[in-house]
């Protein structure tokens, strides 16, 4: 059989059996399957780079032999292309080096920048950081929530649409979802600045932006809960608490005549919906009921 139409159909996953043992059978069988197993080294929590396209190219042509070269390079690109498109958490930054992570709800992942910082990162949030350029520039974009560990050496900065967070080495917790920004310091010093004004925090420091309103306080954890599997609140309004609820559990809440300005103090577990929702229902006088198994609807006892 035609070796690019056997290739292509592989990319695809679309071999029938016959075709895959005359696949398996092509002389260059084991440079195909050993390109495949290093571009799926992209994996949470053991956390590593990937060549860029360049350096693949490289790969190709060093292990090709010289007689394949022109009849098989073209397929070899496309499974370049198929595999920096494929990988859900990365994606095209790869080419410049730029290295984006992204979870989805209910997951959690820990990586490790190239100066050994360490972010651990919450349910559907992204982190994006350039690894070509990290030696002259700490920078990391953040959308969502993240817990940082950094190392001691130059400025770091992380970015977030609603303020900065510069530091040198210390111990951090963001939290940015749409117009929500809250900052928490547990070690060492931070200074945060958005359009309006310019903060420093210290361990055990608080500063919370919501709805036009900046309020300060104090926190006497030692690490954010959610790296607990626990997320608690303090006099949150009950529409950021269903958001989070349908972050870790990836389902869908409706209110049911209940106001979403309601405010809710505790915390709910990730690992049980049942329980999570009558950790938050039950203080308010709410209750609950499920609609399919993704769907919750939310409404008071009385009704």
């Amino acid at each position: 059989m035609d070796k690019e139409y056997l290739i292509e159909k592989w990319l695809a996953n679309q071999l029938t059996e016959k075709e895959l043992k005359a696949f398996e059978a092509l002389e260059d069988y084991p440079q195909l399957i050993a390109i495949l197993d290093n571009a799926r080294q992209f994996k949470a929590s053991e956390f590593s780079s990937v060549s860029t396209f360049d350096t693949f190219q490289k790969r190709l042509k060093t292990n090709q032999k010289p007689v394949l070269k022109l009849s098989w390079i073209k397929p070899l690109l496309r499974i370049a292309s198929v595999f920096v498109v494929g990988i859900a958490i990365y994606s095209i930054f790869i080419f410049n080096n730029t290295i984006k992570v992204q979870t989805i709800a209910g997951e959690k992942i820990e990586i490790e920048l190239p100066d050994a910082s360490k972010v651990m990162v919450n349910a559907q949030s992204e982190v994006k950081y350039s690894k070509r350029k990290w030696e002259q520039k700490r920078e990391i974009n953040l959308v969502g929530e993240a817990f940082f560990t950094v190392a001691k050496g130059s400025t770091f900065d992380v970015i977030t649409t609603e303020g900065i967070v510069t530091v040198v080495g210390t111990q951090f917790n963001i939290k940015q979802r749409d117009a929500f920004f809250e900052v928490t310091c547990y070690e060492g010093i931070v200074n945060v600045r958005t359009k309006t004004l310019s903060e420093e925090l210290r361990a055990g420091d608080n500063i919370r932006f919501s709805e036009g309103k900046i309020t300060q306080s104090q926190n006497t954890s030692e690490y954010p809960t959610w790296l607990k599997n626990i997320s608690s609140f303090h006099r949150m309004p009950i529409s950021h608490v269903i958001a989070e609820l349908e972050r870790q559990y990836s389902i869908k809440i409706v209110l049911d005549q209940v106001s979403p300005e309601i405010l809710f103090t505790g915390g709910f577990i990730h690992n049980n919906l049942d329980n999570a929702l009558k950790s938050v229902t039950q203080p308010l006088n709410l209750k609950y009921r499920m609609d399919g198994s993704t769907n919750v609807i939310l409404y008071p006892s009385e009704k």
